[in-house]
C-alpha cells in the first residue's frame, strides 16, 4: 500500500499529479521536489501572455492555501540527485532523503543550445519565469529581435514581438516552418502567415555564427548573410532532462521509458511530461510529447495508475498555439502519414488539414478550426474511417460523425 509520493519536478505534469491524488482520495504524504525557486506554474504563458505583460495572473497552479489545506510539502530549489529505492526515498542535492515509496518522474526538459553561440545577456533561451522576464526587458517598440528555430515556441516570440512594436526576423534551417510536422504544404502556410504580419523569414538558412557587443548581437547564416539584432531568442526544440533517472537505474532513450501506463523500469517510480518516452497504444509506437494537454492529462493518468485505478493512456494528443489574431490547433501523430486532405482554403489560412494513413486519420491541424480539430481528435480515437471527400467537404459537419462513433452507430447510415 502507498503511504508517501514524491514528484521530481514541480511544473505541470506533478502538479496536475498531485491535485489528481488528493482528488481522487489519497490521504498519505505528498512531497513535490522542484530545482526552480518558483512555485508550480504553467509555461505556455512564457512565450505569450505573460511575455507580453508581465502579469502573472493565472499563471500559479496550486496557490499557499490549497497546499497547506491538502497537505502537501513543496521543496522549491532543492534539486533531487536520485531515486534510492533501497532507501525509499529520493536523495536531494543537500543530502537530505525524502521517504516514499512512490515516485512520479517529472523532470521536463531544458532548451537546446546553438552551439555556436556563447551564453550572454542579449542571447536568450525561454523555459522559466526568469528567462521570459529576461526576454521581455529587450522587447520594446522598434526592437530589433532574432528569433533562431520557426517551431512553435520560436513562432509564438515572433508573433508575441511584432506585437509590441518589434522588428522581428525569424531565421530557420529548414524549407518551411514545422516541416516534420505539418509537411511542406501547411508549413508554408504557417510561413505565410508570419510574412503577412511583417516577420523576416529566412527560410533553409542555419546559424554558422553568433557575436555579441553591448550595442548588440549578430547573426551569421549558412548563406553568408548578417543579420544585427538587439537581441536574440533561440526556440531550437528541448531535450529531456534524463540525469536524475539515469543516476537512478530507470531505463532512459529520448526521455524516460514507460509503458501505456506510465511505469518505468522500476517498480513505483512511474514519468510524465516533457520527460516520458511513452508507449502509445492508439498509434502502435513510442513517442514523447511536449505539449502542456499532454503533461495533464498523462499526469492524471499516472497519478490514477499508482492508486491502482488506471486503464492505459491513449489520449491522442492535443495542442493548440495563439499567434496574432489567430488560433492554431493540432491533434493527433502525424508521422507516417501517406494522404492530405484539406477542407477550407491554405492560401487564406482557412483550414483544417487531415493527415490519413491507409484512409485512418492520425492527426490534424486548423487554423481558425478548433471544432474541427476536437472533432478529428475523436474520429482519431475511435479509429473511425471517414471518406477523404467527406473530410473535405464544408457542408459535412465532423461533430456529428464523431458523436455518432462515440454512440457505436454505423457510420454506413451518417455517409450514404
Amino acid at each position: 500500500m502507498i503511504e508517501a509520493v514524491a514528484t521530481i519536478g514541480a511544473g505541470q505534469a506533478a502538479a496536475v499529479a498531485v491535485r489528481t491524488l488528493r482528488r481522487a482520495g489519497f490521504e498519505g504524504r505528498i512531497e513535490m521536489i522542484g530545482d526552480e525557486p518558483d512555485r508550480p506554474y504553467q509555461r505556455p504563458p512564457l512565450s505569450k501572455e505573460y511575455l507580453a505583460s508581465g502579469d502573472d495572473e493565472g499563471l500559479f497552479l496550486l496557490p499557499e492555501q490549497w497546499c497547506e489545506e491538502n497537505d502537501v510539502r513543496l521543496r522549491l530549489g532543492q534539486p533531487a540527485v536520485r531515486i534510492s529505492p533501497a532507501d525509499a526515498g529520493v536523495e536531494l542535492a543537500d543530502g537530505t532523503l525524502v521517504a516514499a515509496d512512490a515516485v512520479l518522474v517529472a523532470t521536463g526538459g531544458r532548451p537546446r543550445r546553438l552551439p555556436a553561440a556563447a551564453a550572454g545577456e542579449r542571447i536568450c533561451y525561454l523555459r522559466t519565469i526568469a528567462d521570459s522576464d529576461r526576454l521581455r526587458s529587450h522587447l520594446r517598440p522598434g526592437a530589433r529581435l532574432i528569433v533562431v528555430g520557426g517551431g512553435f515556441i520560436g513562432a509564438e516570440v515572433a508573433a508575441t514581438a511584432r506585437g509590441l512594436g518589434c522588428q522581428v526576423t525569424v531565421v530557420e534551417a529548414l524549407a518551411v516552418p514545422l516541416l516534420p510536422v505539418l509537411g511542406p504544404a501547411v508549413g508554408a502556410a504557417c510561413a505565410r502567415l508570419h510574412q503577412a504580419h511583417g516577420v523576416d523569414l529566412r527560410l533553409a538558412e542555419s546559424v554558422a555564427e553568433v557575436s555579441e557587443s553591448t550595442a548588440g548581437v549578430v547573426v551569421t547564416t549558412s548563406s553568408g548573410a548578417r543579420i544585427e539584432g538587439d537581441v536574440l531568442v533561440v526556440g531550437i526544440g528541448c531535450e529531456p532532462n534524463v540525469e536524475v533517472a539515469a543516476r537512478s537505474g530507470l531505463a532512459v532513450g529520448n526521455g524516460v521509458i514507460v509503458d501505456e501506463h506510465c511505469r518505468t523500469s522500476v517498480p513505483n517510480v512511474l514519468a510524465a511530461g516533457d520527460i516520458a518516452s511513452h508507449w502509445h497504444p492508439l498509434f502502435g509506437e513510442r513517442m514523447r510529447v511536449e505539449h502542456f494537454d499532454n503533461a495533464s492529462k498523462q499526469a492524471a493518468a499516472a497519478a490514477r495508475c499508482l492508486l491502482g485505478r488506471g486503464g492505459p493512456y491513449a489520449d491522442p494528443h492535443w495542442f493548440w498555439s495563439d499567434q496574432y489574431d489567430v488560433s492554431l490547433q493540432y491533434a493527433g501523430h502525424a508521422s507516417g502519414a501517406d494522404e492530405l486532405v484539406v477542407r477550407g482554403s491554405l492560401d487564406d489560412l482557412d483550414f483544417c488539414a487531415f493527415y490519413l494513413r491507409d484512409g485512418l486519420i492520425r492527426a490534424a491541424f486548423g487554423v481558425d478550426r478548433g471544432a474541427e480539430v476536437m472533432a478529428a481528435k475523436e474520429l482519431i480515437a475511435g479509429q473511425v474511417r471517414v471518406p477523404a471527400g467527406v473530410l473535405a467537404d464544408e457542408d459535412a459537419d465532423l461533430a456529428e460523425l464523431a458523436e455518432a462513433a462515440l454512440l457505436d452507430e454505423s457510420l454506413e447510415e451518417e455517409l450514404a
